[in-house]
């Protein structure tokens, strides 16, 4: 194992935040990410979930904020449900450069607060 990270977000926070600045989703999300929550009646939930999972690889990695950008790393979804992780950018090179061959994700969310679960292998 090269690394665990892990990240809990704030739902109400997070929706607030959306509301207020409407470029925060296509600052932070991709089209993939975006296309995924469009059927959701609230997308609030499954968004900070997402950005957990990112703020989690990068604890996984070790390093912090800022040390990629928001889309070098989204979630793709398998026709099962799995989510996986997906990397481009700056944050592969890292990953590449820390010797990851395999990352596992596990995210889940209740009313009020979206959890990510990483693992680096």
């Amino acid at each position: 194992m090269i690394g665990i990270g892990i990240d809990l977000v704030d739902i109400d926070r997070f929706r607030r935040s959306l509301e207020r600045t409407p470029t925060m989703r296509t600052r932070l999300f991709t089209e993939v990410e975006l296309s995924y929550v469009a059927a959701h009646n609230d997308p609030a939930p499954s968004l900070a979930a997402r950005f957990a999972a990112r703020e989690a690889v990068m604890k996984a990695l070790g390093v912090g904020l800022g040390a990629f950008g928001f889309h070098d790393v989204w979630v793709e979804r398998a026709a099962s449900g799995e989510p996986s992780l997906m990397f481009a950018g700056r944050a592969a090179e890292l990953s590449t450069g820390a010797g990851v061959t395999r990352w596992h994700l596990s995210l889940t969310h209740t009313d009020q607060t979206a959890a990510a679960y990483v693992i680096a292998e």
